[in-house]
């Protein structure tokens, strides 16, 4: 490209389907992100447009090549490798529901359906057209999480009629419900407890299954881990604890005015004990890695589990660091840890050792990050934070999110994100809204 503007020489590589020859170019130093795109588009001839970000040196590139050079200390001599990726086009909102408390908790998990979690003590499941097909009131304190248990028969297959859930919440308990949904236009929901789940005696922070729904892992404020297996016990575990008659009443309601004592009480197989202060959220490892397990809380550490021996296998520890939420990414290279200093924290769990790690960076929020969820490729991630605002991140380039969007008109706080199946739901102060989020395949 002969020219007699300033021009960086430049070799483009890619990830993606939609690779050029490889050889330089002569790029005129002006150009930014839509000049790069459109050559990439003219030089192979797409059909349909496809527009595209770059990235140099690990940095999304946000001003003209010669600008970037110029912050950077690059010569005209040297030849920049951009690797382009395809843009992620911003989230457009989809639904606003509304409830009379904070959502707590949400999951996009189940394919037609939308649960959330509420302070009010109950679940809801809301179907794509915003329906309401099933609420009940599963505690009689907030719910703080809230999460699907993956079925299968005998041949592998995921199970439809019914679904398993399991919620935690500062009520002291956790418990596994089982949920069937109208299947048509006449039929009606059902529901019933199938377990409670008793350790804790503070408020259960979370609560989390593995890939195949064999186990779950609740954390608490009472700096302890349980480790359940999903099995219903065929009687009481953990005895009743004497209650007064207010709380009587509320187990009541809670049993549809009766004395139903046919839940039973299931004990932990298992008390992972580590943690100083109160753990705020524990996660599986990824499938493959299910027995191991990753928990942040109030002692400013993140600490990785055996779960099946019942032992911390690394703790790393920061400085005046609490942590509030903690996520993998989709490879399970890394642990994403989101702190009231206004960060969250990357760690790659692979070099991870049982003294103080170094991070691998960190994303800066203006507010407290209080929630993450990872999307299918490695690369990306949503977080939300006590400013109302949802940030989308690509972890390849760290200084900014790379499109943002605000839940609800007013500033309230983000409480929860799942991003899941193209969608991403937030919970918070504001009640319930859903955002079309749909990945780029990098």
């Amino acid at each position: 490209m002969a020219s007699t503007t300033a021009s960086c020489s430049v070799v483009f590589t890619t990830q993606t389907l939609y690779p050029l020859p490889s050889q330089k170019y002569m790029i005129p130093s002006s150009w930014k992100r839509f000049h790069l795109s459109q050559l990439i588009n003219k030089t192979l001839a797409l059909a349909k447009p496809i527009p595209f970000d770059f990235l140099v040196k690990g940095e999304l590139l946000r001003t003209s090549l010669g600008e970037w050079c110029t912050e950077n200390g690059v010569g005209e001599e040297e030849t920049l490798e951009l690797e382009y990726i395809e843009s992620i086009m911003p989230p457009q909102k989809i639904s606003d529901i509304p409830h009379e408390d904070w959502v707590s908790s949400v999951s996009c998990q189940l394919t037609n359906y939308f649960i959330t979690a509420s302070y009010d003590g109950y679940i809801r499941f809301f179907d794509y057209s915003q329906k309401l097909a099933f609420s009940t009131l599963a505690h009689t304190a907030p719910v703080s999480s809230v999460c699907v248990i993956p079925q299968s028969n005998s041949n592998g297959d995921e199970v439809e009629p019914s679904h398993l859930v399991a919620t935690s919440s500062h009520d002291l308990s956790a418990q596994i419900i089982r949920i069937a949904l109208p299947s048509n236009a006449t039929s009606k929901s059902e529901s019933s407890a199938l377990m409670k789940l008793y350790l804790h005696t503070a408020p259960v922070s979370s609560i989390a299954s593995n890939s195949s729904g064999t186990h779950l892992l609740t954390s608490s404020w009472d700096t302890f881990i349980g480790l359940w297996d999903t099995n219903a016990p065929t009687s009481d575990e953990v005895p009743e604890a004497p209650v007064n008659e207010r709380e009587r009443k509320k187990r009541r309601k809670l049993n549809g005015g009766t004395n139903n004592t046919a839940v039973k009480r299931k004990a932990p197989t298992t008390v992972l004990k580590s943690h100083t202060a109160r753990v705020s959220r524990v996660v599986f490892g990824n499938a493959g890695n299910e027995n191991t397990a990753y928990s942040c809380g109030f002692d400013s550490t993140v600490r990785m589990w055996d779960v099946e021996n019942g032992v911390c296998t690394c703790t790393i520890t920061s400085s005046e660091k609490p942590f509030l939420d903690i996520a993998l990414n989709s490879d399970g290279h890394t642990a994403l840890a989101a702190s009231t200093d206004r960060t969250v924290t990357l760690y790659d769990v692979r070099e991870a050792s049982t003294s103080t790690s170094t991070s691998s960076g960190s994303l800066l929020h203006t507010a407290t990050p209080s929630c993450i969820s990872t999307g299918a490729t490695p690369h990306q991630v949503f977080t939300g934070a006590y400013d109302g605002v949802v940030r989308l991140w690509d972890l390849r380039s760290m200084k900014s999110a790379i499109t943002s969007f605000k839940a609800w008109s007013e500033t309230k706080k983000v409480l929860s994100i799942d991003w899941r199946q193209g969608m991403v739901g937030v919970g918070g102060e504001g009640g319930f809204e859903v955002w079309k989020a749909v990945e780029a395949v990098h």
